[in-house]
């Protein structure tokens, strides 16, 4: 499932490549059909993103939105595990900020699309969709095609703010009292924090990456409860949350391996990158302990008993 960094890129390339536009809105797929009606030929506004759901609102005219207000129809969208944005256009389609070049598709990793190279395109013509688009958002110069998702629909500003309100705070959005609340949401569990760490319900966005490493660079056991982690770890975990993402959001791809950790000759990518995500019977960078594996609430769950207390 893509992480929450992944989202927030994605709402800052369709926003560069449709805000102020109307785009064409089709589902060739046809399960989408009734709210790519609804939304097709309004203007699409800046596109938002709150840990892993995304939100873009369509009005009849262009105007200034706070997420979740009453006025625009939202779409809503959540990939899941297998859902996936696909563009594609001519060399004016490019969102310099976010996605790059065009032909690219953003899911659970960043990638050209299958059959893409880095040809010029003069003449470019849109694809025709495959059977599985749920939605298909074009303009003169691109498309964007979302295949697979979890939760595609339009919502009025009463069900966008229904969905805000199940979410916990956003690393990405790190508002003033976040930090406080995070805490203070682990705190009130006996729950182990490994778990509450991807309980989108206590801070939304991070993944398994993101969860395995961040809690190994602040030192935490993920099996040890939340109310038995101190304040001021918990606090510290929210700041490497934060920083850890805002790199993940700005480069495209999670590093998360401290640099002082990095192997000059690294045996494969997962020792480049992690710092305990996918070692599995490695030595630690830290200690030396072998990094350990088991299943905590269905998700893969790597730490090094050795360092993390």
């Amino acid at each position: 499932m893509p992480e929450g960094h992944t989202v927030h890129r994605l709402a800052g390339a369709l926003t560069e490549l449709f805000s102020g536009l109307r785009p064409k809105i089709t589902s060739p797929q046809g399960r989408f059909a009734q709210g790519a009606a609804k939304l097709d030929g309004q203007v699409a506004l800046p596109a938002e993103a709150w840990g892993k759901h995304f939100f873009m609102p369509f009005a009849p005219e262009p105007m200034t939105v706070e997420l979740g207000e009453d006025g625009p129809d939202w779409l809503h969208v959540h990939l899941g595990l297998y859902g996936s944005w696909s563009f594609d256009g001519d060399t004016e389609f490019i969102a310099e900020d976010t996605i790059g070049a065009p032909r690219r598709k953003i899911g659970e990793q960043e990638k050209l699309a299958e059959g893409d190279d880095e040809r010029v395109m003069t003449d470019w013509e849109p694809p025709i969709p495959r059977d599985t688009v749920r939605i298909r958002l074009a303009q003169e110069h691109g498309i964007a095609d979302l295949t697979g998702p979890n939760q595609c629909r339009v919502l009025d500003g009463s069900g966008v703010r229904t969905v805000l309100n199940r979410l916990g705070p956003d690393p990405l959005r790190n508002y003033p009292g976040d930090r406080e609340r995070f805490i203070s949401l682990v705190r009130k569990r006996r729950v182990p924090v490994g778990q509450l760490v991807l309980d989108q319900a206590v801070t939304a966005g991070p993944g398994n990456i993101y969860r395995a490493d961040c809690l190994f660079r602040v030192g935490i056991n993920p099996l040890r409860p939340g109310n038995r982690v101190s304040e001021a770890r918990l606090g510290l975990l929210w700041d490497d949350l934060v920083s850890a993402m805002n790199e993940g959001k700005r480069d495209g791809i999670i590093l998360t391996n401290p640099p002082e950790y990095v192997p000059e000759d690294p045996a494969d990518e997962d020792d480049r990158r992690f710092a305990v995500y996918h070692r599995t019977g490695r030595a630690c960078w830290r200690c030396g302990t072998k990094i350990v594996e088991s299943d905590m609430a269905g998700r893969r769950l790597f730490w090094c008993p050795g360092c993390q207390r």
